[in-house]
């Protein structure tokens, strides 16, 4: 009895398997801690199986030397295309931590293990619920398939330029500095006018101790503004995942 085995096929759904488990590593809702890193490992090799017969066209055996290269590359890609999506939805994160600076909140941070994210009160809520909108919505549906296309991009034997994906990463950055002023920003500058009114409120009436009064109507004047952003989370993640797609896509 003989057993024949494709090697071509069998290197290339191995160089699928560690770019998509790199990037599973990284990229979220996948990269919470709360999923076993079996579980991950796991299904980086079953949409590796899934991808095989489509990657492995024209794809010929290496040798072992560049075999290993090969690994490597894919190892780097996949953690490129996790960090494109990481830093896209970075952008929830950093809005929560604006609120939580300017609502006087940040006292209260602490570091949340499973996350990996270090924030006060909002900063964790809009991290959990950017999470938890990504799996209700089957967003990351729409991950995945920039995950997989990006296999039609850069096969597994080929190599990417080097200064696409830094020019996309600055972009990255930048975009998630946009957004988070974006989600945020209408809030702050409620906030930053309260802080100025209680200033003058103070200087004509010292006597007042406005800003004594002032931390209960902050609290107040905070939960109901992020009630309002709160509203509109949905549609925030949607157009984020968006961008990640077009992120994930444009590596050349």
């Amino acid at each position: 009895m003989t057993l024949a085995i494709n090697f071509g096929w069998l290197e290339a759904t191995m160089l699928a398997a560690v770019r998509i488990t790199a990037f599973l590593v990284i990229a979220p809702p996948f990269s919470y801690g709360a999923i076993p890193t079996r579980i991950k490992a796991m299904l980086g090799v079953g949409l590796s199986l899934a991808v095989g017969a489509s990657v492995s066209v024209g794809y010929e055996p290496l040798s072992t030397g560049q075999f290993f290269g090969s690994l490597v590359l894919q190892l780097v890609t996949g953690a490129l295309l996790g960090f494109l999506v990481l830093v896209c939805f970075s952008a929830v994160t950093a809005a929560g931590n604006l609120i939580d600076v300017f609502g006087g909140f940040q006292l209260a941070q602490a570091f949340d293990p499973q996350s990996m994210v270090n924030g006060a009160q909002f900063t964790r809520l809009f991290q959990m619920t950017a999470l938890a909108l990504l799996f209700a919505s089957g967003a990351y549906q729409i991950i995945f398939a920039g995950l997989i296309g990006s296999f039609r991009a850069v096969p597994v034997d080929g190599i990417f330029a080097i200064s696409a994906p830094a020019e996309m990463l600055v972009d990255a950055v930048s975009q998630m500095f946009l957004s988070a002023v974006q989600i945020a920003g209408p809030l702050v500058i409620v906030l930053f006018l309260a802080d100025a009114g209680l200033g003058l409120i103070t200087r004509v009436a010292p006597a007042l101790n406005a800003f004594a009064m002032g931390f209960p109507l902050k609290i107040i004047l905070t939960l109901f503004l992020v009630g309002t952003v709160y509203l509109v989370l949905p549609g925030v993640v949607n157009a984020l995942t968006d961008s990640a797609l077009n992120l994930m896509t444009g590596v050349r």
